[in-house]
């Protein structure tokens, strides 16, 4: 996948994360579990998406 496409994918993540946790504050507390675990995989998902466009940004430029 190219940079420009991950660089894309990885700020519409970093967006999510951020509603997720503004959802969850406001949140009853029956339905927090739910949107944490919603909340985990999201920030799983970008920080895999960090380290592959880190590691992709090392190999092209040679950083």
């Amino acid at each position: 996948m190219p940079i420009r496409m991950l660089a894309k994918e990885l700020y519409r993540t970093i967006q999510q994360v951020e509603s997720v946790e503004i959802e969850l504050e406001n949140a009853p507390f029956e339905k927090q579990q739910a949107i944490k675990d919603k909340l985990r995989k999201l920030k799983a998902e970008r920080d895999r998406m960090r380290a592959i466009l880190e590691g992709k940004k090392e190999r092209k430029f040679g950083v």
